[in-house]
């Protein structure tokens, strides 16, 4: 397996668990992007934490060894071509994950999240680890 990919928040925080599944399939991949909205949601996480200040030095650390992608007018776009199409199918998803969608289309890159809703978005590769 090769490629580039995308990371969710999701597949973050079974990464910082240690999971074996997400810490076999980095090992076989190209590249490995994360988006600045995850980075946001890791952030919101720890400081919700019992533990703020190990949490988001944990999370600061993980920015720094990260390629971290941001958004801009290109992601916009992408952003709302998504929304739009899931507002017409009545499909709707949380908006944090239409930007990481954004994001993952505008790049070209597969999504890794577990979850199934990012499937309705159209022209996304998703995978599951």
């Amino acid at each position: 397996m090769s490629g580039k990919f995308l990371l969710d928040t999701n597949i973050t925080i079974a990464l910082f668990g240690q999971d074996s599944s997400v810490l076999d399939r980095l090992q076989e991949v190209e590249s490995v992007f994360v988006p600045s909205i995850v980075l946001g949601e890791l952030f919101f996480g720890a400081h919700k934490s019992t533990h703020v200040e190990e949490n988001v030095e944990r999370v600061n650390e993980f920015a720094i060894a990260s390629a971290v992608i941001s958004c801009d007018t290109g992601t916009a776009r992408h952003y709302g071509q998504i929304k739009s199409g899931l507002r017409t199918k009545g499909r709707p998803i949380p908006e944090n994950d239409i930007w990481i969608a954004a994001i993952a289309r505008q790049y070209d890159l597969t999504l890794v999240s577990r979850d199934v809703h990012f499937g309705e978005v159209e022209d996304l590769k998703v995978e599951a680890w």
